[in-house]
């Protein structure tokens, strides 16, 4: 780093400052400070603007200014802007995270992202951009009251901050940058107008830690990088860029960008390979200067605030159900953030639980008084999980957390795993109990079809032919349905006919991640938001496509669950519901798309099901389709 640019901005701030304390701002001893500033005098680039003695005159102190000189010798140092990193998601938050991004999370009644950019204008630097992604509506805000730009990261959810960095590169080129994330917390203001060379924030950390861990010369320059050490200085908090270090770091950023393997990659993944090739020094930061919340529980201890108020709704159900203050829900963390619902894990005095949040819109999707019903109904057969807690009208739930459960194995639908989820299937549908609502694939596929507004037919081609390959399949299997249980689409009852099917008690989404396996040998099946009265073959055919079954591993999953050969009729039974399942998951994955909610090439492979499995039924079984 440029130590003569350092006195050079330091004098530019404070044009009262005593060698004394730019001394302590360097880091360096009062000889080298004097030796410094000497030099600047020396080179025209300070001059004097009066001499202030003590009381006694016996010791003076001159008060300098930049010169044209100094200014002109400073200003390729000048900072263009900053880029804030804020499209995570923040799983180590939950559940306040679930809610709003870390960034926007208070400390002391001001927003996290917010204070940083107070710090940037009050250095005089305003022309900020954020890359957003995870609840990106919730920074538009800060363009009106702040001015600041957002950069959208489309693949926010699926990569780490290599992307991010990626997407945002242009920002960096040919320019000084600051480089801060969102959810960092700083004490002072670190930041200045100009900065005479790159650094990454530093602070030393005492025994083990997993942080980034730094090699340091005696000039400050970083030589190395580890991840995880003792006793050492870490990277921590912002990081600035120069342009010349941005024009050697963004084709290495690049390249590694472009390479498999690396999607889950932090950015600095690239600064260490490559720290040999680039000049970035440590710019080393006293204690309690910048703060990183990893979790609820650091950011309690540090604002005690979020000891027992931490205005999430979540944490507030708890606190009641357990009628315990909020401070003493310990050890949380994210559990799923999934299709449908959000779930974290906690522990309450020595135990854990899990809360389910349902996600935005569910309750548009489900009914929750009918999956209460459900739940009632089941409890005899004890083969859910343990209900503490269940609203009807929001769908929170909150339910016991097995220790060392583990989620089934399908990948064998011969193995014995899958046999005994099959056991449960059968335990279930052999029970005899029965619900007030049938679960009616034909009323869901037009409720998702209206929902889509037409977009389906924007993104699929030949959705008429499909859609009605659709309508066939619902008809053919009206006529094989109970009498009572007829689908909008069933044809005039005739009870006289031979193929009738019974009715049971369904869970509709047996995928392989809602059984678990206990350490004792039990299974249990959670999620129970879908089920309702069918055909007890719309389970079989579910659990394959959400398994992503191959025709033939259906046909092997259908054999274990009836422990025989199945007839003609259950295989096109199986297999029409599966391709039915299918559309409907598609038509729910192109609405979901349009709340700005992706995954992936679920669209498409789901799709591909329908239209794959309704030709093998045309081709095998073509007489139950007349």
């Amino acid at each position: 780093m440029d130590k003569i640019a350092l006195v050079l901005r330091s004098y530019l701030e404070d044009d009262h400052l005593s060698q004394r304390r730019l001394a302590e701002i360097l880091h360096v001893s009062l000889g080298t400070a004097n030796k410094l500033v000497a030099e600047c005098i020396q080179r025209g680039f300070l001059e004097p603007v009066s001499t202030i003695y003590n009381k006694t005159r016996r010791y003076a102190h001159e008060d300098y200014r930049l010169s044209d000189t100094g200014k002109s010798y400073l200003a390729p140092s000048r900072v263009d802007g900053a880029v804030i990193f804020a499209a995570g998601f923040g799983s180590r938050f939950v559940p306040l995270t679930f809610e709003t991004p870390k960034g926007l999370v208070e400390v002391f009644g001001e927003r996290m992202i917010e204070r940083q950019i107070r710090q940037l204008h009050e250095a005089g630097i305003t022309d900020i951009t954020i890359v957003v992604g995870y609840l990106k509506e919730k920074f538009e805000y800060l363009i009106d009251k702040f001015g600041v730009k957002l950069l959208y990261n489309p693949e926010y959810r699926d990569k780490n901050t290599l992307a991010t960095f990626y997407h945002a590169r242009e920002l960096f080129r040919g320019k000084n940058m600051y480089l801060l994330v969102s959810d960092n917390w700083l004490r002072g203001n670190m930041y200045h107008a100009y900065e005479p060379g790159s650094w990454y924030s530093a602070v030393y950390m005492k025994g083990e830690t997993s942080e980034w861990c730094l090699d340091i010369n005696k000039k400050g320059r970083i030589t190395g990088v580890q991840i995880g050490g003792r006793d050492s200085w870490v990277m921590y908090g912002p990081i600035y860029m120069d342009r010349a270090f941005s024009e050697k770091f963004i084709p290495l950023l690049e390249e590694e960008y472009q390479m498999p393997g690396t999607e889950q990659n932090y950015w600095e993944y690239t600064l260490m390979h490559h720290i040999g090739e680039l000049e970035m020094d440590a710019n080393f930061q006293p204690e309690n200067q910048v703060y990183e919340f990893e979790n609820l529980e650091e950011l309690r201890a540090f604002d005690p605030r979020y000891q027992n108020h931490s205005d999430n709704k979540a944490l507030e159900l708890v606190s009641e159900v357990f009628k315990i203050p909020e401070a003493k829900i310990i050890n949380i963390r994210c559990l799923k953030s999934g299709m449908t619902n959000r779930s974290f894990l906690f522990e309450v005095e020595g135990s854990h639980y899990i809360c389910r949040i349902p996600g935005e819109g569910t309750d548009k999707l489900i009914n929750r008084a009918e999956e209460a019903a459900v739940y009632r109904a089941v409890a005899p057969l004890k083969i859910t999980e343990t209900i503490l807690y269940f609203d009807e009208h929001t769908g929170y739930k909150i339910s016991r957390y097995y220790e060392g459960a583990q989620n089934a194995d399908f990948h064998d639908p011969c193995s014995e795993t899958v046999e005994k989820c099959m056991a449960l299937l059968r335990t279930l549908h052999g029970s005899g109990i029965t619900v007030g609502h049938k679960f009616d694939i034909g009323e869901r596929i037009d409720f998702y079809e209206e929902l889509c507004r037409g977009m389906e037919m924007q993104l699929f081609e030949d959705y008429r032919e499909v859609r009605a390959h659709a309508d066939q399949l619902l008809r053919a299997l009206a006529r094989l349905e109970a009498p009572g249980w007829t689908s909008s689409r069933a044809v005039p009852e005739t009870p006289e006919g031979p193929h009738h099917r019974k009715m049971v008690l369904s869970h509709i989404d047996p995928v392989k991640d809602n059984f678990l396996l206990l350490p004792d040998g039990r299974v249990k099946l959670i999620d129970w938001e879908y089920a309702g009265m069918q055909d007890p073959l719309i389970d079989i055919g579910m659990s394959s496509i959400y398994t992503y079954y191959s025709a033939a591993e259906t046909d092997q999953l259908l054999k274990t669950y009836l422990k025989r050969e199945p007839t003609d009729e259950e295989r096109f039974v199986t297999f029409a519901f599966a391709a039915l399942g299918a559309f409907l998951w598609a038509l729910w994955a192109v609405y979901k798309s349009m709340a700005g909610i992706e995954f992936g090439d679920y669209t498409i492979i789901m799709y591909r099901y329908m239209k794959e499995y309704y030709r093998k039924l045309e081709r095998e079984l073509p007489g139950f389709l007349a």
